[in-house]
């Protein structure tokens, strides 16, 4: 009985945060066991009886365990969470409860730096107010109000993203639907539009797509006059990368090569491309392109230091492989 309590209590806190706006990775269990801890809600309370907990993330981890045990096991104490899932609590659930309005960071000392092991967290009044209405009647009035004054964090970040992208151009394609469209099926053409309409909108905002690849050594934009222009003249026999996009506000090439089962940028690929590349008056950019990150991480060991890393499942971030800059061509020491 108590298990089923506990699962039962979880899975009520997962239709909050659904119903509050937080994103799809946020409506987990392990965020929901934070907002149950610093709800100080245990599994035989009703949501009414919501009160407000002032926590660290160490004591958070430790109610947790203390009121929840069952529903989450590690190796060595079966009753709590491994110390190295604290920064995960911290990174992907207690931040963006603070960022949706739920939690509030250090309301009695605001100037508390991130890695100060001081720092606590508690609910806000109005998700307080707000929580304490689930399952009446009241709900649906209470998180209108919610909503009213705090938004939904989902919105927000979408909103955020619009803002700072901007199209490509990709000359001789109009839509998303005639790339799609004018592609052939399958997971590579699947990664290769997203990278045209998601990774270079949000990284080489504006820039121009000269070249974009299929399979069956089929190719849907080859700008060959406009690279040549840019002091690239392509061999006819070399290997293209998937997707080249000219980054023009920065004088950038951005060579991409997305993978599914073969071909990261490693150590003779970056060779390789270096070489197709010669002449070329702007910078070279090297990015290999995941849709998740377990594909990523079967390849990780192979990709070459100074290129950088975009998943599709994680799209507004990328992996920068050694080197001063985040994202950026570097001088050819080697020659």
């Amino acid at each position: 009985m108590t298990k089923l309590l506990q699962e039962q209590k979880v899975n009520e806190a997962r239709v909050i945060l659904a119903a509050i706006g937080m994103p799809s990775k946020q409506q987990n269990r392990r965020t929901a066991l934070v907002l149950l801890a610093m709800c100080n809600l245990a599994p035989d309370q009703e949501w009414s009886e919501v009160s407000a907990n002032t926590l660290g993330i160490s004591k958070c981890m430790d109610w947790m365990a203390d009121h929840y045990p069952d529903i989450r096991k590690g190796k060595e104490d079966p009753t709590r969470y491994k110390p190295n899932s604290r920064e995960s609590i911290r990174k992907y659930s207690v931040r963006q409860l603070v960022s949706a309005g739920v939690l509030i960071q250090n309301s009695d000392d605001p100037g508390r730096s991130t890695n100060d092991q001081n720092n606590r967290y508690h609910p806000s009044d109005l998700a307080l107010k707000t929580l304490a209405t689930f399952g009446t009647s009241d709900w649906d009035a209470a998180l209108t109000e919610f909503h009213d004054v705090c938004g939904s964090l989902s919105e927000k970040w979408a909103a955020e993203r619009e803002r700072r992208e901007v199209p490509l151009v990709m000359p001789g394609i109009d839509s998303a639907e005639t790339l799609r469209l004018s592609m052939s099926p399958g997971d590579h053409s699947e990664l290769i539009q997203a990278v045209a309409y998601r990774f270079g909108p949000q990284f080489t905002p504006g820039g121009t797509v000269v070249y974009l690849g299929d399979t069956g050594d089929k190719w849907i934009i080859n700008k060959s006059e406009y690279l040549k222009k840019l002091g690239v003249t392509v061999n006819p026999h070399g290997k293209m990368p998937d997707v080249v996009i000219h980054y023009t506000e920065k004088n950038w090439l951005v060579l991409v090569e997305a993978v599914t089962s073969t071909g990261p940028v490693d150590g003779q690929r970056l060779g390789d491309l270096k070489e197709l590349f010669q002449g070329a008056e702007p910078g070279l950019v090297f990015v290999t392109a995941f849709q998740t990150k377990t594909k990523f991480r079967s390849f990780a060991a192979d990709i070459a230091w100074e290129t950088e890393v975009w998943v599709e499942e994680d799209d507004t971030h990328m992996i920068h492989f050694n080197g001063e800059r985040f994202l950026g061509p570097y001088p050819d020491a080697l020659g």
